[in-house]
This record gives C-alpha cells, sequence and structure tokens, in this order.
C-alpha cells in the first residue's frame, strides 16, 4: 500500500491541472464576452438614446460654458417633441461653420480615438455640430425688435431671463428682422445674443438661416462636467406660453 500513494496523486494532480486551464480559461471567454457586451450595449446607447459633446464655443454663456460637457437626448424629435425654448445640438445645415483644415493623425491615436467616439466616451466631433436654443418651430413668425427691445414670435413678446447680453443693453438683437419658419425647420439663436452666429447671420446659407428638422442629433438635456457646472438644461416654458401656432 506504501508504494501505491505516488501513482495514485499523480492523476489527481493532472486533473487539478486540467480544472485550473479550464477554470482560466473560461474567466477569460466571461471577460471577452463581457467586453463585448459593454461595446455593443454602449454603442446602441449612442446610436438610439444619448451622445455626450463638449460646448467649443461662447455663444451659448452664460446657459453653457466654453468646454462644459453636455448630455444629448437623441430621442428629440423623432420620438420625444420639440418644443420652443429646447437647447438643441445639429450637424451644420452648410456654410454656418469655417472649413476645418484637414490634421494628420497617427494611424494608431485614430483608431484608439474611433473606438472611444464609438462608444460614447470621446467628443471627437464636437466641432462639425453647433448648439442654440430653439426660438421658432415650423410656421412660427419670429420677429425683432418691438418698441421695447423684446423678441416676439407669433406676435406674443418674450421675456427671455437665460440672455447673456451687454451691459446696458435693452434690445435682444443687435439687427432687426422678421421671419417666418419654414416646414421641416427651426429657427435658433444663442443665448449670448450679441456673440452668436446663429439664424439671424446665416440668412445667405443654402437654408437661409433656417435648420431642417432632419439635421437634429437631439436636445441638451444636463451639464455633466466640469461637476461644478452640474444642471439640468431648462426650456423656460413659460418663456413661450401662448406663442403657440396651427401647425403645433
Amino acid at each position: 500500500m506504501a508504494e501505491a500513494g505516488p501513482t495514485s496523486r499523480a492523476p489527481r494532480s493532472a486533473q487539478e491541472k486540467r480544472r485550473r486551464s479550464r477554470g482560466v480559461t473560461l474567466f477569460i471567454r466571461d471577460i471577452v464576452v463581457i467586453f463585448l457586451a459593454a461595446i455593443i450595449i454602449s454603442v446602441g446607447i449612442k446610436t438610439f438614446l444619448i451622445r455626450s459633446f463638449y460646448i467649443p464655443s461662447g455663444s451659448m454663456e452664460n446657459t453653457l460654458q466654453i468646454n462644459d460637457r453636455i448630455i444629448v437626448n437623441q430621442l428629440v424629435p423623432g420620438v420625444v417633441a420639440l418644443e420652443r425654448g429646447d437647447v438643441v445640438v445639429f450637424r451644420d445645415p452648410g456654410g454656418w461653420l469655417p472649413t476645418a483644415p484637414t490634421v494628420q493623425v497617427n494611424p494608431v491615436e485614430g483608431a484608439i480615438d474611433w473606438v472611444l467616439t464609438t462608444v460614447g466616451l470621446s467628443v471627437s466631433d464636437s466641432n462639425d455640430h453647433l448648439i442654440k436654443r430653439v426660438i421658432g418651430l415650423p410656421g412660427d413668425t419670429v420677429a425683432c425688435c418691438n418698441p421695447v427691445g423684446q423678441m416676439e414670435v407669433n406676435g406674443v413678446p418674450l421675456d427671455e431671463p437665460y440672455l447673456k447680453l451687454p451691459e446696458g443693453t435693452l434690445k435682444v438683437s443687435g439687427d432687426d428682422f422678421s421671419v417666418t419658419v419654414p416646414e421641416r425647420s427651426l429657427w435658433v439663436m444663442g443665448d449670448n445674443r450679441y456673440s452668436s452666429k446663429d439664424s439671424r447671420y446665416n440668412t445667405d446659407t443654402p437654408t437661409g438661416g433656417f435648420v431642417p428638422i432632419d439635421h437634429l442629433v437631439g436636445r441638451a438635456f444636463v451639464i455633466t462636467w466640469p461637476t461644478t457646472n452640474w444642471s439640468w438644461l431648462d426650456n423656460y416654458p413659460e418663456t413661450f406660453r401662448g406663442v403657440g401656432n396651427e401647425s403645433d
């Protein structure tokens, strides 16, 4: 019996090694599956639900500061209705942004950035988009300025508490205008009203300053970074109360 000990332990040792090896293989497999599932879920969320952007300019001050990061609800306007006062992100309708110079990117860095953008962890395309506040919906007549310097939508004057105006200025726009918003389009303006190249200053572009609704990425609803600026983004329903028209 004494001689049988080493012989009986050898098979058990081999079995333990196989079990450990199988355990490591299963662990690696589970990690890969979890990683792939996380990517698929992240891509799905970014594609259909929300996206992150950063703010590259001061046109929406003081609502948004330069380099703020925001989350955009992509269900607006496809599933959730678009409203006056919404802060929206949209693709350049053509001619709003200067042509960006071509930048040579290291292939490895480019690939990494592509992956991070795909899963929503990078915001490299923020410079290709704009962010403004919706003032006029399809069919609205937007005009400025009335005798006391206010914007009017369908003849109703707006009290706009979100505006940043130069000290001592009462007029909410430096230029007077009156437009009627076409179907499937929007009239948008920056909150930093005297420092925003918005619908007013793009009337010579192919869309006449209006933003086609199908260019919308979605509605910005929260500032996520820096944490000191964290806040929900309001669309100020009281400001636009009573300005509805038959196309709403």
